[in-house]
């Protein structure tokens, strides 16, 4: 108990320290860019028509509002796959600065997670915009969109502490998790409906927890419908077991991080 408020305060003590690292992700992410922050919400525009185009006539996919049912797989998928990505490198881009002062070595691949978030506020706009243009009705159950992406950022910074753990020591990783991201997204029903998929592989399917995520988004934004107690606390499982795991990896092997960077 005393051990968990004492990272409690400590995170509070450095809440200015974070915002800073957000920002700087941010500058860093869009500079010498002409159009800068704009691109995250053309980015997913453009490829929701591509994947519209292609699946919806070229492989006749019969799913109802299938634009906004593709930008909300897709939207979910790359704001998991980019703070993932990005805090998985944390440790090694921060090298310099760590090894100079002390920070809580956490702070890097969060403020990398945060940075995500806002991105995704951008991309949720365009999602807004596709509903819109596309006549699709907005249900109550928008206004909970915060309790997935609760769970969605829960889940990306926990996976993101192992992966930036393991970079440290194993710098393979960030080229295998590239492979392993694109196997990913085909497992997470963007841009196919689960209906179609052999029964062998549902269950593989079923068990992503991006899947899972994508899912909850779904029924509140294109159903209106609130999913169950159950799937509401298979979420919170899922995410809450990930941070516990990547934080106690991290703890682990944190005051290692020195020798390899």
């Amino acid at each position: 108990m005393e051990m968990l408020r004492r990272r409690i305060f400590g995170f509070l003590k450095y809440q200015p320290l974070l915002k800073e690292l957000v920002k700087r992700d941010i500058k860093v992410r869009y500079r010498h860019s002409v159009l800068g922050m704009i691109w995250t919400v053309l980015n997913p525009l453009f490829m929701m028509i591509v994947l519209t185009v292609v699946f919806s006539n070229m492989f006749r996919m019969d799913i109802a509002k299938f634009p906004v049912y593709v930008l909300i797989g897709q939207i979910v998928f790359n704001c998991n796959a980019e703070a993932t990505t990005q805090g998985m490198n944390a440790i090694i881009w921060n090298a310099a600065l760590i090894k100079k002062v002390y920070i809580p070595k956490y702070l890097f691949p969060l403020s990398n997670v945060v940075s995500c978030l806002v991105n995704f506020g951008f991309s949720f706009a365009a999602l807004i915009l596709v509903m819109l243009f596309t006549n699709v009705p907005f249900y109550p159950t928008i206004l909970t969109v915060w309790i997935p992406l609760a769970y969605l950022m829960l889940f990306s910074f926990g996976l993101s502490l192992i992966l930036c753990t393991v970079n440290v020591f194993f710098r393979d990783m960030q080229h295998l998790y590239g492979v392993f991201t694109t196997a990913w997204m085909y497992l997470s029903a963007i841009f196919y409906s689960t209906e179609i998929v052999p029964p062998y592989l549902l269950p593989v399917i079923k068990m992503n927890p991006i899947y899972q995520y994508i899912s909850f988004f779904r029924k509140i934004i294109l159903e209106g419908t609130f999913p169950s107690v159950q799937t509401n606390l298979l979420c919170l499982a899922i995410s809450g077991l990930t941070v516990v795991l990547g934080l106690l990896v991290f703890s682990r092997f944190q005051d290692r991080f020195i020798l390899y960077i």
